[in-house]
């Protein structure tokens, strides 16, 4: 078995926390033109992104390179504008035996969580993955204030 760890971020969005889950929930789509030099790619592949079971691809760039993932959405809370998805495939799951993603926008506040399983002690904390997703949200809070 690995080692479990869990990081959590939070980010104030000065442009309010609905705009930011709006852009998150429903026009997901739109966040490879807000923020082209962190995700270059974003499709669904099946499903709808408002639904428990629908699958997402993302091409992202992690400290200069280009990685892929695959996630399935596990949980939708609109009263908490909060998402949940689980990595099924892509870079991440050679380093790490499982590996969630929990993104959540209350008020002036956007919260990312990532909860994994390193297959290894020697792996480092996902640190990088954790602030490209407060930058994703810093590049959407850009876009919303203009």
């Amino acid at each position: 078995m690995g080692v479990k760890g869990k990081l959590i971020a939070s980010l104030e969005v000065k442009c309010g926390g609905h705009l930011v889950h709006d852009i998150l929930h429903t026009n997901t789509h739109h966040i490879p033109n807000i923020s082209p030099g962190k995700i270059s790619h974003f499709e669904i592949c099946e499903g709808e992104i408002t639904k428990v079971g629908s699958i997402l691809n993302w091409k992202y760039n992690d400290d200069g390179k280009d990685k892929i993932l695959k996630e399935v959405v596990e949980i939708v809370d609109l009263q908490k504008k909060s998402f949940t998805f689980k990595v099924i495939e892509g870079d991440l799951l050679e380093l790490f035996n499982s590996f969630t993603i929990i993104t959540s926008v209350e008020d002036q506040w956007a919260t990312c969580t990532l909860v994994y399983e390193k297959k290894t002690e020697d792996i480092p904390e996902p640190i990088i993955l954790l602030g490209l997703n407060l930058h994703v949200i810093k590049d959407i809070e850009g876009y919303l204030l203009k």
